[in-house]
């Protein structure tokens, strides 16, 4: 596993194929200062910036806007194709790290510029980008942004929670595993990530599931896997927060 390093690095450039990466393989934070694409050919992957975390399995692509730092996760052996955005078309795309929707042609014209090594300047180089930015514009977003906290008494919290989704634990066990008060672990959720623990931990876990899912665990195991009471409350959470029955996310995102 990649040692994580406390203070993000510049990165001049990537290799284009980022990989293979075990299950559970780190990335250490770090940024561009152009906009990169990654594309999970196999396995998932996670991405994590100072605002947020992003879940992206196969046919799934990643925007990482220039001098965001970020760090990454795989879930699976994950082989990952990563394309150079330069930053003069990085406008055209979200200002933030996004996920969308990999449509057939997004996915070939990606996949040909890697493969092809085609210069990125040549006439077809230019022309294979064009369409890959002009899908993405149109594509689909992943909703499932999950926030993440700057303030320490909240992240030592969430950091459980990420080690654990599943664990039972109160937000007034976690405070007393941490060293603070229900109360005011309550209000930090609400004033930094504008939601209540209970949404938090939800969120994390539907996250949670999108991999477990796309790795062919069965919709009953999944509910099981990540704490939910039955099967059935955990297909209303995953369906009220992704807008489909997690069965129907599986045969669509991961089949």
């Amino acid at each position: 596993m990649t040692e994580l390093v406390h203070e993000p690095v510049f990165s001049a450039g990537d290799s284009a194929v980022c990989g293979p990466l075990a299950h559970g393989e780190d990335v250490a934070a770090h940024f561009h200062d152009f906009g990169q694409l990654r594309y999970a050919a196999s396995g998932a992957l996670v991405t994590t910036t100072a605002v947020g975390t992003w879940v992206a399995p196969a046919n799934r692509i990643t925007w990482v806007p220039p001098f965001s730092v970020h760090s990454s996760r795989s879930h699976g052996e994950t082989h990952v194709r990563l394309l150079r955005v330069p930053a003069a078309l990085a406008g055209h795309l979200p200002p933030e790290p996004s996920v969308f929707a990999a449509s057939a042609l997004m996915r070939e014209a990606y996949l040909a510029l890697l493969a092809d090594h085609e210069p990125a300047e040549s006439p077809r180089g230019r022309l294979l980008l064009e369409v890959v930015i002009s899908e993405l514009a149109r594509a689909p977003q992943e909703p499932l942004r999950l926030p993440e906290p700057g303030d320490a008494r909240l992240k030592a919290v969430t950091d459980l929670l990420h080690a654990d989704p599943a664990g039972p634990a109160t937000l007034a066990e976690l405070g007393r595993r941490t060293g603070s008060s229900e109360r005011t672990l309550s209000r930090l959720f609400g004033s930094e990530l504008s939601m209540s623990f209970h949404q938090w931990r939800t969120l994390l876990r539907i996250q949670r599931a999108m991999l477990e899912l796309c790795a062919g665990t069965s919709v009953t195991d999944t509910a099981m896997r990540l704490g939910w009471a039955n099967p059935s409350s955990f297909i209303d959470a995953f369906t009220d927060l992704v807008g489909q029955t997690p069965g129907r996310y599986r045969a669509a995102a991961c089949g």
